[in-house]
């Protein structure tokens, strides 16, 4: 009985080692079938066709942009077209910075007449009820501003009125110590009042 067990345990344990050792027979290669073929065609023209829809749909795109560029309030927008007008407020509003925001001890009387000329409006109010306190530290401390305009670019300029983006450096110094530079960067904007463009408000950023 013990040895039927065994004749049969193992062979079956033979089959199945032979079973696992076998190897795996070859697939046998796909053929392309007609319509497989036809689907591989509707596909490359699928694709073909979105291209050119894509192109379409981009150049509709900048058409698009090109006409609301032209319609709406930014055609009017000299900055981007009137360079003379551009150049004149650039260096109008840098001429008045330099002045109004640059005093000594001896002469804050100057810088204060200055800045009655060239602003109004907000900044005109905004400087008169702050250069009472920095002219009167000025001759106490001893103290003289010195304001260079780095750069200033124009970012809106319609009729009469412009706004600007300014970088400049401030250099103060009080006497018998070293000067100190600080950089600062405002937004302007300004007037056309007799063919000079005024400062009428003045914002650090």
């Amino acid at each position: 009985m013990s040895s039927t067990v065994e004749d049969v345990g193992g062979v079956d344990a033979q089959d199945t080692q032979d079973t696992q050792d076998a190897p795996d027979a070859p697939d046998a290669p796909d053929e392309e079938t007609p319509e497989a073929s036809g689907r591989g065609h509707r596909r490359a023209l699928l694709a073909a066709g979105l291209a050119v829809l894509l192109l379409v749909l981009g150049g509709a795109g900048m058409l698009f942009r090109a006409h609301q560029l032209r319609s709406t309030p930014a055609a009017g927008n000299r900055a981007l077209t009137d360079t003379e007008a551009t150049s004149q407020v650039t260096g109008d509003v840098s001429d008045t910075l330099g002045k109004v925001l640059s005093y000594t001890p001896q002469a804050t009387d100057v810088t204060a007449q200055s800045a009655r000329e060239l602003l109004a409006g907000k900044a005109a109010k905004q400087y008169t009820a702050l250069f009472g306190q920095v002219g009167k530290r000025a001759k106490e401390q001893k103290l003289t501003l010195t304001t260079q305009v780095v750069r200033a670019g124009v970012t809106r300029l319609t009729g009469s009125e412009a706004r600007l983006l300014v970088f400049l450096d401030q250099t103060a110094q009080r006497k018998g110590r070293p000067a100190g530079v600080v950089a600062a960067q405002l937004s302007v904007t300004a007037e056309l009042r007799g063919g000079n463009w005024l400062i009428t408000d003045i914002t650090a950023r």
